[in-house]
C-alpha cells in the first residue's frame, strides 16, 4: 500500500475500502507470523523437556536395571538388618518362627575346593555314668568363604651343565617366552590387568592402588607398559576377529564417542569406537556370537566404510547418515532401527499429552508382540511369520504416519518423528523379507555400554594409540563375554601361546569361541 498523498483516492468510500482491505491484509501476515512464533515455541519447549529429561529425569524408555538393583539392595540390606535385630527375652513357649523370605542365598558349586572345620566336644565321658560316648551322627553346615587375591613370586630355576672331562660348551633349558621380556609379571597378571581395566572398568591408577595395599608398589606407567604390549600381541587376534565378522552375511554397527587426551590444546578430543557385531541367537544361526570395536579419530562416513570394506550383506544400524554410503554399491543393505522410530514417539509422550504418539507407540508395540512369539525360531518360520502377521501392521502404520503427517505442524517434533520413520522406511520394512534381520539394533548398543563404563571411570584415553589398544583388548572381553568364556582364564592362556610363537596361520584356534569348544570337549 502507498502512502503518498497524491497517490490516495478522494472518494471516501474508495478510501474506507483501502483501508479495510490493508487491514485485513495486516491481520493475515500478523496470524500467520503468530502461528509460526507459537509453532516455533512448541517444538523449543519439547527440546527443552528433552534435555530437561535427559539430566534429570530417566534416559531411556525402561528403568536401567542396575540402577532398579541399587534400589533393592537397599531394601534387601532393610529387611537383613531386621532379621538380624536380637527379639529380647525368650518367652516360656516359643512363638513358631514366621515364613522366612525365599531370596536366593546362591549356590555352592561342586567344583570349589572344600576345606573341613571339625568342632567336637572337649570331654566323650558320658556326664551321667562316667561311659564312653560314641558318634550317633553329625550336623553339616556349608559357608562360603572369600580368600583376598594376594600376590605371590614365581621363582624360576635353570641349572646350567658342563662336561669335566672336555670343559667345553654350557648347556641349559632356553627360558620361556614372555610378553615383557626381562619383567616382573607372568602373563596371568599381565591377563588380570587387562580384565580389571576393560571388564570390570578400573582403571590403572585404581589398579595401582589395590596392589599398594597387598605391599606392592608399581607405577601406573607401568601398568601402562604391560597393557601396551599385551595389545601388540593382540592385534593380530583382533583383525582376525574383525575378519571372521566381515565373513557374515547379517552385521549391526554403532558408534559411540572415546574422549581422547589432545596434548597439543591440552584438552580432549572426541574420537569414536566404532562397534560391530554378529548375533545370530534369536533365528538359530549357525555363527557364535561375536563384536569388535575399531577406533577412529573422528565419526566421517569413509570409517566405516573402510571398516567394512569386503563385507557384503545385511547391516543393522540406527538411523546415522554417514552408513548409506555402505549401500550406494548395493552389496551392502541397511535395515534401521525401530527402536529409535518408537524413541522419538515416546520422547513426546513422555514429555506431556501426545495422543498421536500414544497411538504410534501402540502400533508399534504390535510389532515387538509378534517379534516376542517368534524370538527363537528359525530365519524361514521368522519370515512366514512376519509376512503374515506384521506385513498388514506395517502398511496400517505408514497409511496412518501419512495422514498424520498432514495434519501436524511440518516444524513440530512430532513431525519430525514421522518423517525420521517414513525417510527411512525401506530399511525399517527389510526385517519383513529376511528372517536373521531383527527388529532392532539392541544387540549392538547392548555391546557399546561397557565401552561408556570405561569411559566414566577412566574419562579419557591417553593418545590414539590408547583408543585402538581399549578396542583392541575390549573386542576380546565382550566376545569371550558372549561366548561364556572366562576372560582371565582366556587372556592368561592365548599370551602365553603368543609370547611362545604360536603361528599366525593357526589364529582362529585362540578365538574366544574356539577356546569355548576346545573346554567343552576337554570335559566330555
Amino acid at each position: 500500500m502507498t502512502t503518498a498523498p497524491e497517490t490516495l483516492p478522494s472518494d471516501p468510500d474508495e478510501l474506507r475500502a483501502l483501508l479495510l482491505a490493508e487491514r485485513l491484509r495486516h491481520a493475515a501476515e500478523l496470524g500467520a507470523a503468530r502461528s509460526s512464533a507459537e509453532e516455533e515455541i512448541a517444538r523449543l519447549r519439547q527440546i527443552i523437556r528433552e534435555l530437561q529429561r535427559h539430566r534429570f529425569g530417566r534416559r531411556a524408555e525402561r528403568l536401567d536395571p542396575d540402577q532398579l538393583a541399587l534400589a533393592l539392595e537397599d531394601l534387601e540390606q532393610t529387611l537383613a538388618a531386621k532379621e538380624a535385630e536380637p527379639t529380647g527375652t525368650v518367652a516360656a513357649k516359643p512363638a513358631p518362627s514366621p515364613p522366612r523370605r525365599r531370596v536366593n542365598r546362591g549356590n555352592l558349586p561342586a567344583d570349589l575346593p572344600r576345606e573341613e572345620i571339625l568342632i567336637d566336644v572337649a570331654d566323650k565321658t558320658c556326664p551321667c555314668c562316667g561311659g564312653t560316648l560314641h558318634p550317633i551322627g553329625e550336623n553339616v553346615s556349608q559357608r562360603l568363604d572369600l580368600v583376598p587375591a594376594r600376590f605371590r613370586v614365581l621363582v624360576t630355576r635353570r641349572p646350567k651343565y658342563a662336561c669335566r672331562q672336555c670343559e667345553e660348551g654350557v648347556v641349559q633349558a632356553a627360558a620361556p617366552a614372555r610378553i615383557v621380556d626381562a619383567g616382573i609379571p607372568t602373563e596371568a597378571l599381565i591377563a588380570h590387568v587387562l580384565v580389571s581395566k576393560y571388564a570390570d572398568h578400573l582403571p590403572l591408577y585404581r589398579q595401582a592402588q589395590i596392589y599398594a595395599r597387598q605391599g606392592v608398589d608399581l607405577d601406573r606407567s607401568t601398568l601402562a607398559d604391560w597393557v601396551g604390549r599385551a595389545a601388540w600381541y593382540l592385534r593380530p587376534l583382533h583383525e582376525r576377529l574383525m575378519a571372521s565378522l566381515k565373513a557374515s552375511g547379517k552385521l549391526f554397527a554403532d558408534e559411540t564417542t572415546a574422549p581422547v587426551l589432545d596434548p597439543g590444546r591440552g584438552s580432549t578430543k572426541t574420537g569414536q569406537l566404532w562397534a560391530y557385531a554378529r548375533d545370530d541367537r534369536p533365528w538359530n544361526g549357525p555363527e557364535p556370537p561375536a563384536v569388535t570395536y575399531v577406533y577412529a579419530p573422528d565419526r566421517k562416513a569413509e570409517r566405516p566404510v573402510a571398516h567394512l570394506q569386503g563385507f557384503t550383506g545385511v547391516l543393522q544400524v540406527d538411523g546415522y547418515a554417514g552408513y548409506r554410503k555402505l549401500a550406494e554399491g548395493r552389496a551392502v543393505r541397511l535395515a534401521f532401527c525401530w527402536a529409535h522410530v518408537r524413541r522419538g514417539f515416546n520422547d513426546l509422550q513422555t514429555g506431556g499429552s501426545a495422543p498421536i504418539a500414544s497411538e504410534a507407540l501402540r502400533r508399534i508395540a504390535q510389532l515387538y508382540a509378534v517379534e516376542a512369539e517368534i524370538r527363537g525360531h528359525d530365519s524361514e518360520a521368522r519370515r512366514r511369520e512376519r509376512q503374515a502377521r506384521s506385513t498388514p501392521l506395517i502398511a496400517e502404520l505408514k497409511t496412518w504416519l501419512e495422514k498424520q503427517l498432514a495434519t501436524v505442524s511440518r516444524k513440530s517434533t512430532l513431525a519430525e518423528a514421522i518423517r525420521y520413520a517414513l525417510s527411512r522406511w525401506e530399511g525399517l520394512t527389510l526385517f519383513l523379507d529376511d528372517g536373521r534381520v531383527e527388529i532392532d539394533s539392541n544387540s549392538v548398543e547392548r555391546s557399546t555400554r561397557p565401552l561408556a563404563l570405561t569411559h566414566k571411570n577412566a574419562l579419557f584415553a591417553g593418545s590414539d594409540g590408547g583408543g585402538e589398544h581399549w578396542a583392541t583388548s575390549a573386542s576380546l572381553v565382550e566376545t569371550c563375554k558372549l561366548s561364556g568364556v572366562d576372560p582371565q582364564a582366556w587372556f592368561a592362556d592365548v599370551l602365553t601361546k603368543l609370547a611362545s610363537g604360536h603361528p599366525i596361520t593357526r589364529l582362529d584356534e585362540l578365538l574366544p569361541w574356539r577356546y569355548a569348544q576346545q573346554a567343552e570337549t576337554a570335559v566330555a
